[in-house]
């Protein structure tokens, strides 16, 4: 069988949990492709991943002073219906040049369309389809926008959410799931491929990673002015973005790394932006985290509500995020002990549940 992945580029944790599974479908015997775009398909192309094809993006998130704006991404989106019929088109010729079986969208919708219109089955993977902030603006629109993903959901043949079964969904703020949708959306847990044995635990470091749109860049700087006043912290920041702060004797800044889970293990405390995969990273290796909310951003809050409620981890609203504040929540998440949750990674493999799946549907 032959599979597309058609993957969202707006931060990596979509092309992340996409890579581990597809690796393991090619492992039980089938043939992977991915359509990408940005910094997506360049962490593709330094993986090596062959079946690589550049498809255009469908929006484009936009940002001031290190936080997410509505309007600047609607804004800097003006494009996307000539931009989402150029996806729908790709989709629809690599159908044909690869003679593709089944394509696995993930929060991409042209793609289904394409799929849909060739009579190729179609799996959605997305973790979201109600949308709100933590500032409280532009509800009406969120909403808007909630109905219209939530309609969407009537046109692939299956919707897979990469995360834990509910009441332990970390995602479960941002989806709102009705009875009419209930046999075709499936839990299938975290989209991971890590082995515990090969990394090494300890709690040497404070881990730093909010993605690597530029307009992040500001939240790095003042991690090093604390590593300037606290010697007895050693950062260790990524980010694929320009203009990090330079290296110190305990602030040591990272472009691409092909693994960034050596790091992880290494942590005392993970500061991250409240993507869904890298939080399932952190609960895996045990990691306190500090989430530093964007509070224009309407997804993230949301899953940090999520990890603040399991007593693992403590929220610092971005637009609020002093030095000082920033450093004192460190020190409390340090001070936390995250709930064990292996034996939720045990039993839902995401990877093992999306092949799952796919087999039901074919």
């Amino acid at each position: 069988m032959n599979v597309l992945f058609v993957v969202c580029g707006e931060g990596l944790g979509h092309t992340s949990r996409c890579l581990h599974t597809a690796r393991y479908l090619e492992a039980h015997g089938f043939t992977c492709h991915f359509a990408a775009y940005d910094t997506s398909f360049r962490f593709l192309q330094r993986q090596g991943w062959q079946r690589l094809h550049r498809t255009p993006r469908e929006v484009t998130l936009a940002g001031n002073n290190g936080f997410f704006t509505l309007t600047g991404t609607l804004n800097d989106s003006k494009g996307v219906p000539v931009n989402m019929y150029r996806s729908y088109r790709m989709v629809q010729d690599l159908i044909d040049a690869e003679h593709i079986d089944l394509v696995v969208a993930d929060t991409m919708y042209a793609a289904v369309v394409a799929a849909r219109r060739k009579g190729v089955p179609t799996v959605f993977i997305t973790n979201q389809n109600t949308f709100c902030t933590l500032s409280g603006e532009s509800a009406a629109a969120w909403k808007a926008l909630g109905r219209m993903v939530s309609s969407f959901f009537s046109l692939p043949d299956a919707i897979v959410v990469p995360d834990f079964a509910p009441p332990d969904t970390i995602s479960g703020y941002n989806l709102t799931i009705p009875d009419t949708m209930n046999g075709k959306v499936r839990f299938v847990g975290p989209m991971l491929a890590i082995d515990r044995a090969a990394y090494p635990v300890s709690s040497d470091t404070v881990f730093a990673s909010f993605g690597g749109e530029p307009f992040k860049v500001p939240l790095y700087h003042r991690l090093a002015d604390i590593a300037r006043r606290r010697e007895d912290l050693s950062f260790s920041v990524f980010s694929n973005a320009d203009g990090l702060p330079p290296a110190s004797k305990n602030f040591t800044p990272y472009g691409f790394v092909p693994d960034l889970y050596p790091h992880l293990a290494r942590a005392k405390v993970a500061i991250l932006h409240g993507g869904l995969t890298s939080l399932h990273e952190s609960l895996f290796f045990g990691k306190p985290v500090v989430v530093v909310i964007d509070p224009h951003h309407p997804e993230q809050g949301n899953n940090a509500r999520k990890i603040q409620d399991m007593g693992a981890g403590v929220i610092v609203r971005g637009d609020t995020a002093t030095e000082d504040n920033l450093e004192a929540a460190i020190d409390a998440a340090a001070a936390l002990r995250p709930p064990g949750v292996a034996h939720l990674f045990g039993h839902q493999d995401g990877r093992t549940g999306t092949l799952r799946v796919i087999e039901e549907i074919l």
